[in-house]
């Protein structure tokens, strides 16, 4: 029969615990070990004569089981704890880590997919263009607090005498009769997505006008969806036959983020994982600053930044955060193999387009500021001074 008691080795974590104010118990550690979440003991010597053998804990552990300690309670899963420890940079086995990365690309799933798993990907939209038309559920475009606040700016925009939203914007945009886009559609055009891991750039233009649906007109989704005619040469290099982008292999997202997951550095991991908490950070911010000068009658530096924001990439970060309003662990990380992933997209396209006018990046609007630092490389490539973008 197996002893009650814990270990020497055990027993000097369990002290060491205490000493910092946790409670450890040998049962505790002996579910983290199995979980991969520390290392098991040291093997040391035998002490002779059928007394046994002594161990010591590994080093790294003494700091893992405060850790663990500190962040283990009631709805934890030894995933959700791997990804916390190793936010704080503590020593986790680097397979754990990468196996909790992939647990999180695994929780975008699409409804009915599981009945028939070798089913193609049209066939497979299909059905899930089906299943929407009955459930009536569909993606959340527009968060209700983003809504109020573009709702307020156009509020003070005509109590001011504006016209609202401004008439220039038309003449920017070359698409004057662009297709709807409803909730449902961006629902199964995020679907389609994450099936063949790439987009047409008619989709990608609705998906931005779906995000804004307010505006009279979108200049930026003009710009994605005139690619083709405006720089032909360009687009003949990252554009397949059937006119979707086709910058790597094409093929379901989730296979492509889980091999970057596997083969990504873990400094790269630790350096994305902080950018999208930045980002986070960054967007709840800009909200607050937005709403106090709205409450003030005022439209100042945070309105003109939430403005241009909306239209240009960095709004989709505002949105994405104001959507996620728990944001658990595994959603963070899902997050964090997305901005890696774009990240690499990137990489792949300064390759097969060199001198990408990637200083354009720095322009206000295009992203939010986390990621810019996160690029800093590719903009700092070419030093022409980033062109404002259109206001």
């Amino acid at each position: 029969m197996p002893s009650s008691e814990p270990s020497a080795a055990d027993q000097q974590l369990i002290d060491h615990a205490q000493r910092h104010g946790y409670t450890v118990t040998a049962k505790q550690l002996a579910i983290w070990r199995r979980a991969g979440l520390m290392p098991g003991n040291i093997p040391g010597g035998g002490l002779g004569r059928g007394k046994g053998s002594t161990s010591q804990p590994a080093p790294e552990s003494f700091d893992l089981v405060l850790g663990l300690a500190r962040h283990a309670g009631p709805g934890k899963r030894p995933t959700d704890l791997a990804l916390l420890l190793f936010a704080e940079g503590l020593p986790v086995p680097e397979a754990t880590v990468r196996a909790a990365f992939r647990a999180a690309v695994d929780t975008v799933t699409i409804p009915g997919e599981d009945d028939d798993p070798d089913e193609e990907p049209d066939d497979r939209l299909d059905n899930f263009a089906d299943h929407l038309a009955e459930s009536g559920q569909a993606m959340t475009l527009v968060p209700a607090r983003a809504r109020r606040i573009d709702e307020q700016i156009a509020r003070l925009a005509r109590d001011a005498g504006e016209t609202w939203p401004p008439p220039e914007l038309a003449s920017w945009d070359e698409n004057p009769e662009p297709s709807p886009s409803t909730p449902q559609d961006a629902t199964l055009t995020a679907a389609s997505a994450v099936l063949t891991g790439s987009l047409s750039l008619e989709e990608i233009g609705d998906m931005l006008r779906a995000m804004n649906p307010g505006a009279a007109a979108n200049p930026i989704a003009s710009l994605v969806e005139t690619t083709q005619n405006d720089v032909p040469d360009i687009a003949d290099k990252v554009l397949g036959p059937d006119g979707t982008l086709a910058l790597g292999p094409v093929g379901d997202a989730r296979d492509l983020l889980r091999d970057l997951t596997d083969r990504a550095p873990l400094e790269g991991l630790a350096a994305a994982w902080q950018t999208v908490q930045r980002v986070r950070e960054w967007a709840l911010d800009l909200c607050v600053r937005v709403e106090s000068e709205l409450d003030a009658g005022q439209r100042g530096e945070a309105v003109a930044e939430w403005q241009i924001s909306r239209y240009l990439g960095a709004g989709m970060a505002i949105l994405s955060t104001l959507r996620d309003r728990r944001w658990p662990p595994a959603q963070r990380a899902l997050d964090t193999m997305l901005v890696l992933y774009q990240l690499h997209e990137f990489r792949l396209l300064d390759r097969i387009l060199p001198g990408c006018q990637w200083h354009l990046l720095k322009s206000e609007g295009v992203m939010p500021p986390p990621v810019r630092d996160l690029l800093k490389d590719l903009i700092d490539k070419d030093s022409a001074p980033a062109e404002p973008a259109p206001e």
